[in-house]
Order: C-alpha cells, then sequence, then structure tokens
C-alpha cells in the first residue's frame, strides 16, 4: 500500500466568486508552489479525479430544485426565471454569488473528495489530501458560507453507501461545520466533531456545546465552541482534552478531518489568536489516532483561509508534511523559525498586498500578549470539559 497521495483537480481553480471575493483560490496554488520549491511534492505523488461527480450521490445529499439552480445560474446570461430564483438558494449577491461554470468548479471539487475518500477506503493509500475540499457550510437546499456543493458530507456518503463505512468527521475550521453535521445529525454512523470559534460572534451563530445529535445519532455530534481571542494553548488543550474521547466513542474504519487554518491570529475573519503551532499539532494528533484508531485511513481536506498569502500555504503544507512523514516536518519542530524557500518568495512577493512571511513558523514571541487570557482559558476549558463529559 502507498502511504500518501495530494489530490488535486485543475478544474476547482475555476471556483471563483468574483475578482475580491474572500474565497480565493490562489491559495491553492501558493501550497503546491511552496511544497514542490521545498521538495515536498513530487509529481508522482499528485492524482487528478479521473472520473466526473456521480450525479446520482450529488442527489443523496442535495434536493434536485437546488442543484437545477446551481446548474441554470452557472451559464454566462442566466435566465430570468433562474436570477429570480437565486435568492431562494442562497446563489444571490451576498457571500454565494452565481458565477459562470459554478456547478462544473463545486462538481469538481466534489469529485476531488470522492476520490480521495475511495483511494484511502479500497486500501490503495493509506492517506490522501485533497485540500481544493472542505466546503463545510453547504446546505441540502442552499448555499452558504462560500460553499456550494458539500463535498465532505457527499465523500462520507460514498463511503457509507460503498463500503458500509464508520466516519469519523474532524472539523477544525474557525467556523463550526454546520452543513456536514446537519446532513448526519441523525446518523448513528457518522460522528461529527467540531472545533470552531463560538457562534454568539461568528458564522455561522450554530455549533453549541449542547448540539449532539438526535434520534438514533444522538451522542454522535460533538462540538467544541471556543471564545474568541483564544491562544495556541488553549485551543490545543481543548483538542486534545476531547479527541481521544471522540475516538473511542466513534470507533472509525477512516477519519475525514476538514483543515480551514482561519482560527489564525492573521485571519481578517475571525477573532481567534493562534499561530501556526496549531497547524503543526492538529494534523499530529489526528494522524496518530489514524493509525491507532482505523489502521492509518485517513482523508483531509481543506476548508476556510482567508489570509492566503500568510498563513495558508504554510498551514496547509504543514498538513501534506505530516501526511507524507516527511523529514522537514521534524526539521521545523526543531527550529521553528527555520526559512521558507527564497524561490517561493521571489515567486510571490511581488504579488502579494502585504509582506511574506520568511519562516515556517511565527515568531509569537514578538506577539503582543492577550488580555483575558485565564479567563479565556477557564471557559474553554470549562465548555471542552463539558464537551468531554457528554461522551463517557
Amino acid at each position: 500500500m502507498n502511504d500518501a497521495v495530494y489530490v488535486h483537480h485543475p478544474d476547482s481553480l475555476k471556483y471563483i466568486f468574483h475578482q475580491g471575493h474572500p474565497f480565493d483560490q490562489r491559495r491553492l496554488v501558493l501550497t503546491m508552489e511552496l511544497l514542490q520549491q521545498t521538495g515536498a511534492l513530487p509529481a508522482s505523488s499528485i492524482l487528478t479525479p479521473d472520473q466526473p461527480l456521480d450525479e446520482h450521490l450529488l442527489q443523496q445529499i442535495h434536493i434536485p430544485g437546488y442543484i437545477e439552480a446551481v446548474k441554470q445560474l452557472s451559464v454566462s446570461s442566466p435566465s430570468a426565471e433562474a436570477l429570480q430564483n437565486a435568492a431562494q438558494y442562497g446563489l444571490d449577491h451576498g457571500d454565494n454569488p452565481y458565477f459562470p461554470g459554478m456547478h462544473e468548479s463545486a462538481a469538481a471539487i466534489a469529485a476531488g473528495s470522492v476520490y480521495a475518500a475511495d483511494l484511502v477506503m479500497s486500501g490503495q493509500y493509506r492517506h490522501a489530501l485533497h485540500m481544493g475540499g472542505g466546503l463545510h457550510h453547504a446546505m441540502p437546499q442552499k448555499s452558504a458560507g462560500f460553499c456550494v456543493y458539500n463535498d465532505a458530507a457527499l465523500a462520507i456518503t460514498h463511503l457509507r453507501q460503498q463500503y458500509g463505512a464508520r466516519v469519523l468527521y474532524i472539523d477544525t475550521d474557525v467556523h463550526h461545520g454546520d452543513g456536514v453535521e446537519m446532513c448526519f445529525y441523525t446518523d448513528p454512523h457518522v460522528f461529527t466533531y467540531s472545533i470552531h470559534e463560538t457562534g454568539k460572534y461568528l458564522f455561522p451563530g450554530t455549533g453549541l456545546v449542547e448540539e449532539r445529535g438526535a434520534g438514533e445519532g444522538f451522542g454522535f455530534t460533538l462540538n467544541v465552541p471556543v471564545e474568541p481571542y483564544t491562544e495556541d494553548a488553549s485551543w490545543l488543550e481543548c483538542f486534545e482534552a476531547t479527541l481521544s474521547q471522540v475516538m473511542e466513542r466513534a470507533k472509525p474504519d477512516i477519519i475525514i478531518s476538514q483543515h480551514g487554518c482561519d482560527a489564525h491570529a492573521l485571519d481578517p475573519l475571525s477573532h481567534i489568536h493562534c499561530s501556526m503551532e496549531i497547524y503543526r499539532q492538529m494534523p499530529r494528533m489526528i494522524h496518530e489516532a489514524a493509525h491507532t484508531w482505523c489502521e492509518g485511513r485517513w482523508v483531509a481536506l481543506g476548508g476556510g483561509g482567508y489570509d492566503i498569502w500568510r498563513v495558508v500555504p504554510r498551514a496547509w503544507s504543514l498538513v501534506w508534511l505530516e501526511m507524507s512523514n516527511h523529514p522537514l516536518l521534524e526539521q521545523i519542530a526543531r527550529e521553528p523559525l527555520l526559512s521558507l524557500p527564497d524561490s517561493w518568495l521571489k515567486q510571490w512577493q511581488g504579488e502579494s498586498p502585504v509582506e511574506l512571511p520568511t519562516t515556517w513558523m511565527d515568531d509569537v514571541q514578538r506577539w503582543q500578549e492577550m488580555p483575558r487570557r485565564e479567563e479565556i482559558t477557564r471557559q474553554n476549558r470549562y465548555i471542552s470539559e463539558l464537551a468531554a463529559s457528554y461522551l463517557r
């Protein structure tokens, strides 16, 4: 069995709402270039999905009326009727404005996640990374939070139908993984776990610790909402304290993790104050859990991340370095301020509106200390202990 594969569908780069929209797919290119220029991503490790998204599978998650609306709004000149219905499906001029080729690019992203899940569950690879995926807010009947089709939910459904697999979904995006949670809220075969900034102040406003599933799925949903301005130590304490008990309850055949990297202090759309350290440590913990509980079967997806220059390329590269057991990761652990490749910095600095970081990790010693640290840590500890108590 091969160890790790990097899944990339070129059509995912066409998922562009409009110039200036926060969701910027250049981050996929920036990440791949960084990995390639460090010598960590050989061409032989990159695979492209060889089949289009199964329309029947798409209908297992999204209602036919919504799918048809997406298709009708994906042409260069949508009809008056299609435009009239756009708002009903969340495809108006808010977070998710329709754009030409929307269906095709969203379907390509979904196909990538399904393909990655299949490569792992079929035994061809132990791990698979698909950074184009992780569009976790899309609902059965509408788009939401920059997400048109819920590729994670589609991949999970494929795993359930094709293999009868028990799936653990781990969502580390700063925003609650509401769409995936909703799709499997009553399913005892899919455990959904999300650590995120509390919805009191942040989209989508859900993800309370009391949300635990319903019906047969009660007890198979866990949320850990943390306080604004949470820092590395408290975030990681909450994640580590709950993950081991989640594994015990879920007993998965495979893990699908979502790696939105918008809990970083530099991200413009949230209020968490973490550094690159959580993006080094969380993949390590998930990797270890996969080998302990499900013979290493692990699929990692992308997600949010809106500082595409200073945060996303480094954070997502760390996931691949962990997944592929690359020796560079040990070097970064020993030398956190190890330099990024000069060639990558020179290639992108001219295009970047901000000064690019020059090291893999952040020099947090130079960061201003957050006020209310003890109070924030105490509240987060209470929430994570409460969440963990639900699993006993």
